[in-house]
């Protein structure tokens, strides 16, 4: 198998780089790039966001809404993406290159399992799922054509989610990068035509993202076309013994988990906002969009750092491990202080281009965010935390990090405020700010812990461990 399972000279040449040069160098040269995609993914949400404005404001509440289900069903597939590609990355790191050949396959072959499980489960029964969730009747009577041509973009984009990871794990930033650029190109065309243009509805949103999901994954199918190559997908090399399954498994039910239950109780948040009206769900959602300029560029450090650590521990080298997780704690603080800065000074300008010409609306947005944007920096903390764990494989102590973000942290409070304040829909904007800085106060705790444990272990000091 050894000979079927062999790397190129890129991947050989990254895997050098990635356990021996300096690790500042190696976590700037991978994280930024995917810093940058994460940006360009959320600046694509944001003009989403816009242009389903441009039909309506209930249109636009209505896209916030659903997206969080969605985004609820999509954890499914980036849980088992992020937790099988750290066992990619260990196998990668240690030199098993036959085995990362097989976690490959695999990883591709659960993630089309799934995949189809919901759409068979969920299409027939969109109306009832919606309800379910609590989703406003008006939203259901809007939305529901949306949601199930979402479902299908979804199943597309666990294959393409799976991809990126893998990419992720060989040190292929840039090339992902370029594709989500062209991803990202594709959707706004589309959806600028069916929008202004075309005059279409909010359908035909979810038309332009199974499109430019569907150029992704045909570049997924091309580059993973590597019949010699560890990274190559290979029906042969599927193999769901429990060696090659059950570590890969192990380590994805819990980020599953954790990704669907953070998805649900922001479902739950939207479903308790509209107490107040359907507009304070899509206030909300923009809030969340604004702060994602800050939280996803962070979120691409971590999910470069945890690849990176991953590799080092699978090398035998939790020193410079350790040294990935700090030299990405300092760049998101950093961000943190940056985005967090320039998003409240131009804060006006950035409401007003949601709102359009409904100054309310906008007002609402600005209050909401104005509490969202100090939870930068605490976030900037959680990111760097979770890339450590995530490194180490210990994905259950991250399950109880987000699950206390949302169940502890943001449900009780905004009951709270409902119940015995009359602050209005601004609550929303506070639970925010209380959550995210509870967060990251919980990261740093269990980080500081977790790091000591560690040390002991392996025997090591943290600070110079390069």
């Amino acid at each position: 198998m050894s000979a079927q399972a062999c790397l190129s000279e890129k991947d050989r040449q990254f895997r050098e780089f990635a356990l021996h040069d300096s690790m500042w160098h190696v976590v700037l040269y991978v994280g930024l790039p995917l810093a940058l995609y994460q940006s360009l993914t959320q600046l694509f949400k944001i003009f989403d966001s816009m242009m389903a404005a441009h039909i309506s404001a209930t249109a636009v509440s209505a896209v916030s809404y659903l997206s969080q289900i969605n985004l609820m069903l999509s954890a499914i597939g980036g849980g088992l993406a992020i937790g099988a590609s750290i066992k990619i990355s260990e196998a990668y790191g240690a030199g098993d290159f036959p085995l990362v050949k097989q976690r490959v396959s695999t990883l591709f072959a659960l993630c089309g399992i799934l995949g189809f499980g919901l759409l068979i489960v969920l299409v027939p029964f969109t109306p009832q799922f919606l309800r379910l969730a609590k989703t406003p009747e008006e939203f259901i009577a809007m939305g529901s054509q949306y949601f199930i041509l979402e479902l299908f973009g979804m199943v597309i984009s666990f294959f393409n989610n799976v991809y990126i990871a893998i990419e992720r794990a060989r040190g292929n930033s840039r090339r992902i990068l370029n594709l989500n650029m062209l991803v990202i190109a594709i959707k706004l065309s589309l959806t600028a035509l069916f929008v202004y243009v075309l005059h279409s509805g909010i359908s035909m949103i979810s038309v332009a993202t199974i499109v430019s999901q569907s150029v992704l994954l045909t570049a997924a199918v091309v580059n993973m076309n590597q019949k010699g190559n560890a990274f190559g997908f290979s029906p042969s090399s599927i193999s769901l013994r429990k060696e090659i399954a059950v570590p890969m498994l192990a380590l994805s039910v819990p980020v599953i988990i954790e990704k669907m239950a953070f998805a649900f109780g922001k479902v739950i948040i939207n479903s308790m906002s509209t107490i107040y009206n359907a507009l304070t769900v899509g206030a909300l959602g923009i809030s969340n969009n604004i702060g994602g300029f800050t939280t996803n560029p962070q979120n691409g450090f971590q999910e470069g750092g945890s690849a990176i650590i991953s590799q080092n521990l699978g090398a035998g080298e939790p020193k410079r491990a350790l040294r990935a997780f700090q030299c990405v704690l300092i760049v998101n603080v950093l961000l943190g202080v940056l985005f967090m800065s320039l998003s409240l000074i131009f804060l006006k300008q950035i409401s007003g281009l949601f709102a359009g010409s409904d100054g309310a609306f906008g007002s609402m947005i600005a209050s909401i965010y104005r509490f969202e944007a100090l939870g930068a920096i605490p976030l900037g903390i959680n990111a760097a935390v979770l890339s450590l764990l995530y490194g180490f494989g210990k994905t259950r102590i991250t399950l109880f990090i987000n699950f206390s973000r949302v169940f502890l942290y943001r449900i009780p409070v905004l009951w709270f405020l409902q119940n015995f304040t009359d602050l209005g829909s601004v609550s929303v904007g506070i639970v925010m700010g209380v959550s995210n800085f509870l967060t990251g106060l919980t990261a740093l705790i269990i980080g500081v812990w977790e790091i000591r444990a560690i040390c002991r272990e392996h025997r090591i000091r943290f600070f110079g461990a390069d």
